[in-house]
């Protein structure tokens, strides 16, 4: 697919956009995909000191970071994007959407090795996440802001937290990257801590009331010795 039906999928997808013209102009998501299509081609044919350095005229002009061996497929948003680092061995699928601050990031150094994250179809990945290591994350898929992803993730899940956690896994419908829903998920540890809270509110009450019971049987039978 063409760059065009890039820009006309950031129009698509963000409310703030006016026009496709102005997408190819004013966005540095869109601009950041251009000179990915550039360096990503001089690095296919082993040009890697020219495919870097247009990278990091890149990085420069647009704030993110895209190494020239990554693959993106077609589709991509990448919103306001400044400081998303996408590694190079990662792969993203069709039609994803990624906030500001997202990482795709490696582990290990092996030289040759797969050390980055493959995502699939139709994802979002809200602001802040860090995606790490060789893991897959699920087409259909939403990624909650901060998130800390280390393991696989299903097709439709949704995950947050740190280290993430699935919270839900749903049958495929509207694409979250579409949607942009992401905010609408309660972080797991969060409602932890609130059941806990309930839980020792509860005990405390109880521990009261008993301590009450106890000095009046306590005063009752002072009084009947008397």
């Amino acid at each position: 697919m063409s760059l065009l039906n890039d820009a006309r999928q950031i129009y698509m997808r963000d409310p703030a956009a006016r026009n496709v013209a102005s997408v190819i102009l004013l966005y540095s998501g869109f601009h950041a995909l251009v000179y990915h299509r550039v360096s990503h081609f001089l690095y296919k044919h082993k040009l890697f000191f020219l495919a870097r350095w247009n990278s990091q005229i890149a990085r420069h002009k647009t704030g993110i970071e895209i190494h020239p061996g990554a693959t993106i497929g077609d589709g991509l948003f990448i919103d306001h994007g400044m400081g998303v680092v996408i590694g190079e061995t990662a792969v993203i699928g069709n039609n994803c959407t990624i906030y500001h601050g997202v990482t795709l990031g490696g582990r290990g150094h092996q030289k040759g090795a797969k050390r980055h994250p493959e995502i699939g179809d139709n994802v979002l990945i809200g602001a802040g996440a860090k995606i790490l290591g060789p893991v897959m994350i699920g087409s259909g898929s939403s990624i909650g802001a901060n998130a800390v992803i280390l393991h696989d993730v299903p097709n439709n899940s949704t995950v947050v937290g740190v280290p993430g956690k699935i919270v839900k896994i749903e049958s495929a419908g509207e694409s979250h990257a579409v949607a942009l829903d992401h905010y609408i998920t309660d972080d797991p540890t969060e409602a932890e801590v609130k059941e806990l809270a309930k839980v020792v509110s509860e005990l405390q009450e109880r521990l009261y009331h008993i301590q009450r019971q106890n000095v009046a049987n306590t005063e009752g039978t002072e009084g009947e010795g008397i």
